[in-house]
């Protein structure tokens, strides 16, 4: 593999950023996402998070993966769940994501949801529903990347997701 010399930068231009978090962060964010919340019962009460590291990964097997935060107090409740509900939110369900995100409170407070017989949990109104079981787990650096074996699938036509784009909710508008 080679790598190209870049030419020097014209006068008036900035110096590439520094690699930081904060920098890193703010960077990442310039790409938009739709965001998934990934729940489960566990005893008698649903337990999720609000993930916008979601992404397809194969049709054949048909496998997603998201990458889950090592200091997530969540993740860890989920992880042994037999079926997780993958529900892609959908516009309009943006103050339900930021309760999802929260560390605190009780984040299924006055959501509508439903849950399949092995615990999946799904939350209404959204765009999309999945259903899977943890496949794999790799190391992501401060993330693990957990890879998701999809069991079942259900499209809502005609319901938009909803976006996160520079840590705002977006709607989407057809191009013209």
């Amino acid at each position: 593999m080679t790598m190209a010399t870049l030419a020097p930068e014209p006068a008036g231009t900035s110096a590439p950023a520094e690699l930081d978090a904060a920098t890193l962060r703010q960077a990442f964010g310039a790409y938009p996402t739709g965001v998934v919340a990934i729940s489960a019962m566990r005893g008698d009460e649903p337990v999720g998070f609000a993930a916008s590291s979601f992404v397809s990964i194969s049709l054949q097997p048909p496998m997603v993966a998201v990458s889950v935060a090592r200091t997530s107090t969540t993740w860890p409740r989920l992880a042994q769940a037999p079926l997780l509900g993958l529900s892609v939110l959908s516009h309009g369900q943006g103050a339900l994501c930021r309760r999802l995100a929260s560390r605190e409170g009780r984040r299924f407070d006055g959501v509508a949801w439903s849950s399949t017989p092995e615990g999946a949990v799904l939350i209404e109104d959204a765009a999309l529903w999945l259903t899977a079981r943890v496949g794999a787990t790799y190391d992501g650096g401060d993330h693990e990347i957990v890879l998701l074996e999809l069991i079942s699938v259900e499209l809502f036509d005609g319901v938009e997701p909803l976006v996160f784009h520079t840590s705002q909710f977006r709607e989407l508008l057809p191009h013209a």
